[in-house]
């Protein structure tokens, strides 16, 4: 069973007289089958963003269906299992970590006891045992990115939404994000990843999708690709331009 399908799903945008502006998806296509890291990728404005707004029920298609766990992806089963890392941490930075975890866990409805333990062994996973009495206002980013991420983590999802999870993180995070990533699938839960960083997708994802103006251009295995990730990305999307240099800036 896919735990994320998508059957010729299209989006408009449009203005406050409902006139088109942007054409976001045009008919797309999507599957993502249990266990597997899937790398949604393509350049700014391809439709990644409203594409997991769909998925997480944020928008509604205008045309084709959009299902999780074969639901309504705005349905209250359905969000149920699921978890998101947003591309910005949004942390209340007056709250520690472990406040934190057990605030997320509360809007879980997890009960006290059951929150207080994924609390423990959360900090624990993301090494921040030792500083999670601390506010997080004081973090640095790679600290408040696996703030977020146990966060994300705390309702115990099947389905886990990562929005550029390793970007602004320095090489030693980084790795850490990507080494917890590939440990989570071994355990069963399925990913969905949209990333700029085409190495970082090369290194966890098991299949990928490119989009370019709202449509897939390119996808399929990572492990069959003949070459990198990033080799494909660029024949798929980019437009060879030649650029000159302004004239005050030449030598």
């Amino acid at each position: 069973m896919a735990v994320v399908e998508l059957q010729g799903v299209s989006k408009t945008f449009r203005d406050f007289w409902l006139r088109p502006t942007v054409k976001a998806l045009d008919g797309l296509d999507l599957s993502i089958e249990s266990g597997e890291i899937f790398g949604l990728l393509g350049p700014n404005g391809s439709g990644k963003s409203t594409t997991i707004k769909l998925i997480l029920g944020l928008l509604s298609p205008d045309a084709g269906k959009v299902a999780l766990f074969s639901r309504p992806p705005g349905s209250a089963a359905a969000r149920k299992r699921l978890g998101y890392l947003p591309e910005l941490s949004y942390l209340h930075s007056f709250m520690t970590a472990r406040e934190t975890l057990l605030y997320y866990a509360g809007l879980c409805g997890l009960d006290r006891a059951t929150a207080r333990e994924r609390t423990r062994q959360l900090l624990e996973m993301t090494r921040l045992s030792d500083v999670a009495d601390r506010q997080v206002g004081g973090f640095s980013k790679g600290m408040a990115r696996r703030v977020a991420l146990a966060s994300s983590l705390i309702g115990k999802p099947e389905l886990l939404v990562l929005d550029e999870p390793t970007s602004g993180l320095d090489p030693v995070s980084t790795d850490e994000v990507k080494t917890l990533v590939k440990e989570l699938a071994k355990s069963g839960m399925t990913i969905l990843m949209t990333s700029h960083l085409l190495a970082d997708a090369q290194d966890v994802c098991t299949r990928f999708m490119i989009l370019n103006n709202g449509r897939s251009v390119a996808q399929g295995a990572v492990a069959d690709l003949d070459g990198s990730l990033q080799d494909c990305f660029l024949a798929a999307v980019a437009e060879r331009r030649a650029f000159s240099v302004a004239s005050f800036l030449k030598a």
